[in-house]
């Protein structure tokens, strides 16, 4: 049986939280004089009237929940806090609520495609509230990445089961104490992000929307041109910070707490920034002997890109996809690759690359040694039989969802290309795609309906780690 008085109440807890936050751009919108005061503040009378709801009916003595009670928990968490958050787009303009609810599950999700324009002179509260969205998600995500997916044994997360993964009664005071860390922690990078943007030149607003959009790793912008209407400054203080954002946040913790940079040594941190360093120089390099664009320029935007879309931010700078067949095969894989666990990027992950090179290490020396016994490690720890079955699982579904996805666009009408990039980009949580319809110089607001709502089922895939999700679907899942 469905634990459904503990669901309630936690899923009560998170509305209220999101009718908290909603009161910052009501507060922008009472300052500025903008006609989304109503928008807002009937989106938090309306989500705080249900939260309070959800609360009371679902109060009791203790709350128990079961691992069938936590999938459900992630999924329904993600999905019913969009269904709220998207209230203020579409009573905004009349938006329609398929483009609200598009734009809101992709902030949520950090994913970063948009389907809206006219941001320059957009309303202050809305553009504070597509970046809240995406700060939230962020930080979210990261939560859930340390302490649920390990525990759930998602996609080979369990490498990186700490006691914060632990639900048993002694540890999970612990958990809350490692939430509230990483959360100030968060916070902290934010502010220095944000202190950096407004030194190289962002006036006070840009700085804390795009602090907000780079540390989640999301990509919205206060700008239609995104960071292209910035100075160069911005964008090398963008690689940096959505580097940082691409990093486990536990790993800020724990060096901020131990004094020490010694948790830096971790093999997961040291494949990611030089797999960003190898990457982005020859990119540069190709650009700078095939393009002819100046050396330091070359490295700029080549870096910028490359990070951009590795840590699945979706910045645009340049369109990436007139650079040529070469840059377009590279960043087509680059969309797969993401960053840490534990951090609030998308994609496979960096650790799941080099476990699948580990086992192919052991693989080729089990062919020159028959009778030999190897035992691969990662991060001085063996590689288990139940991880590899994890990742193996997690993979294979990863590209089963996107050649779904894929085919499920063609039939609305979209042309393959865009169909296969777009939906790429939606597990991934990347944000642009390839092309000039959904590329980096384009948005999501000439798809179909339907083709927007099966891209916001992606995106929320791509960000639950497919596995989270899928179970649900098992018929096993619901007969206990």
């Amino acid at each position: 049986m469905l634990n459904f008085k503990p669901l309630l109440f936690i899923l009560g807890l998170f509305l209220s939280v999101l009718t908290s936050f909603m009161l910052l751009p009501l507060f922008f919108a009472l300052i500025h004089g903008e006609e989304t005061v109503g928008a807002f503040m009937l989106s938090a009378l309306f989500t705080g009237v249900i939260a309070s709801l959800c609360i009371h009916s679902g109060q009791s003595k203790k709350l128990n929940l079961n691992i069938r009670d936590m999938f459900l928990l992630t999924s329904l968490t993600w999905v019913i806090v969009s269904l709220f958050a998207a209230m203020p787009f579409t009573l905004y303009h009349g938006i329609g609520y398929t483009d609200a609810f598009f734009e809101t599950m992709s902030g949520i999700t950090t994913t970063g495609s948009t389907v809206l324009s006219g941001l320059d002179s957009m309303d202050h509260s809305i553009l504070i509230w597509r970046s809240l969205l995406q700060w939230l998600g962020g930080i979210g995500f990261i939560v859930m990445a340390v302490a649920v997916l390990p525990f759930l044994n998602v996609g080979g997360m369990r490498l990186f089961r700490t006691e914060s993964s632990d639900w048993s009664d002694k540890a999970v005071p612990r958990t809350q104490s490692m939430a509230k860390y990483l959360f100030l922690t968060y916070i902290l990078l934010t502010f220095c992000c944000s202190l950096a943007y407004h030194l190289a030149g962002m006036n006070w607003f840009q700085a804390i929307n795009h602090a907000m959009t780079t540390l989640s790793t999301g990509g919205y912008s206060t700008s239609d041109s995104s960071m292209a209407a910035f100075s160069n400054q911005a964008h090398w203080v963008g690689v940096i910070f959505m580097a940082a954002g691409g990093l486990p946040l536990l790993m800020f913790v724990q060096s901020i707490q131990q004094r020490s940079l010694s948790v830096w040594k971790d093999a997961q941190v040291r494949g990611f920034l030089l797999f960003l360093v190898l990457v982005s120089c020859s990119l540069a390099l190709w650009l700078w002997s095939s393009r002819e664009i100046a050396p330091l320029d070359a490295l700029r935007l080549a870096s910028f890109n490359v990070v951009s879309v590795v840590t699945t931010t979706g910045y645009g700078l340049t369109d990436y996809s007139a650079w040529g067949a070469v840059a377009n095969v590279a960043f087509l894989f680059l969309m797969f690759v993401g960053s840490c666990s534990g951090s609030t990027s998308g994609g496979i992950k960096i650790f799941r690359f080099q476990i699948a090179g580990a086992i192919m290490r052991e693989q080729l020396k089990q062919q020159f040694h028959p009778n030999g016994i190897f035992r691969e490690r990662y991060n001085n720890r063996v590689i288990s039989e139940d991880i590899i079955r994890s990742i193996i699982t997690f993979v294979l579904l990863f590209i089963m969802v996107i050649v779904g996805l894929s085919l499920i666009l063609v039939l609305t009408g979209l042309e393959p290309t865009t169909s296969l990039t777009a939906a790429i980009t939606a597990v991934t949580n990347v944000g642009p795609g390839l092309g000039p319809e959904i590329g980096p110089a384009g948005n999501f607001a000439g798809l179909p309906d339907t083709a927007k709502w099966a891209l916001a089922l992606g995106m929320l895939l791509g960000r639950l780690e497919i596995l989270t999700v899928a179970v649900m679907f098992h018929p096993n899942f619901w007969r206990y």
